[in-house]
């Protein structure tokens, strides 16, 4: 963890990329065998997964592109995919530039080794690179510090639509989930305020800093172990 009582530091979007991409192949090589083997994996049973949405086959849901990318992925129609694609391109602009096969949304593989990926069954899940973040990895084999305030704004933008696995047990940083029920208000009340944004040139994705200092003091409560900082004197 960094020494929280070191200035807050503002960096842009261009510098997080650059941070991301100066991770090597050797790097994320060298630091696999210190990654816990995940829990080993069963079938999940239910029709509805672990965030209570029903289990769904594909005809229920659409593959979309990542907007920025050449990536796409499989999620169920409708707010949902406004949603966590919205949560993707974020990933993408403001962490590392995605590419194909770098995000998994629905799925139809009941192999489950934690119950929150069950919801890869009804298309409200997505896990973007789970190899370099898989489940059960050790506490700092994953996502930095830099990295985790990017997550932390993405989540208090989402305002508590969006879960993510880097706060569960066990751990994968790699996941994000919807974590409202089906017909709730908030999510289609989020859903609704991404697509204005996405049609207003100059808002939502592409366009924030998520280092500026209120922002960094309203996503504190959205993520563990992320230094926040001090007011403004």
């Amino acid at each position: 963890m960094n020494d929280t009582t070191r200035p807050a530091r503002t960096l842009t979007r261009r510098q997080t990329l650059g941070l991301a991409a100066g991770i090597t192949a050797a790097t994320l090589v060298a630091a696999s065998p210190s990654a816990q083997a995940a829990p080993q994996s069963s079938g999940w049973r239910g029709r509805r997964t672990q965030n209570h949405w029903p289990v769904v086959d594909t005809a229920h849901t659409e593959t979309s592109r990542i907007e920025g990318t050449n990536a796409s992925v499989p999620l169920l129609k409708g707010d949902v995919a406004t949603v966590l694609l919205h949560v993707a391109r974020r990933f993408s602009y403001e962490i590392d530039t995605l590419r194909p096969g770098d995000v998994q949304g629905h799925s139809t593989d009941r192999a489950v080794g934690a119950d929150f990926e069950s919801n890869h069954l009804s298309g409200t899940a997505i896990t973007i690179r789970p190899l370099f973040y898989p489940l059960g990895a050790q506490k700092g084999t994953g996502l930095s510090d830099v990295e985790k305030v990017v997550v932390a704004d993405i989540l208090a933008d989402c305002e508590g639509v969006v879960g993510w696995g880097g706060n569960a047990d066990p751990v994968k940083e790699s996941h994000f989930q919807i974590n409202v029920g089906p017909g709730d208000p908030e999510l289609t009340r989020l859903a609704a305020r991404i697509r204005g944004e996405d049609a207003s040139p100059g808002t939502g994705a592409g366009s924030i800093d998520p280092f500026l200092p209120a922002r960094r003091r309203k996503a504190a409560a959205y993520l563990k172990d992320v230094p926040t900082p001090a007011p403004s004197s």
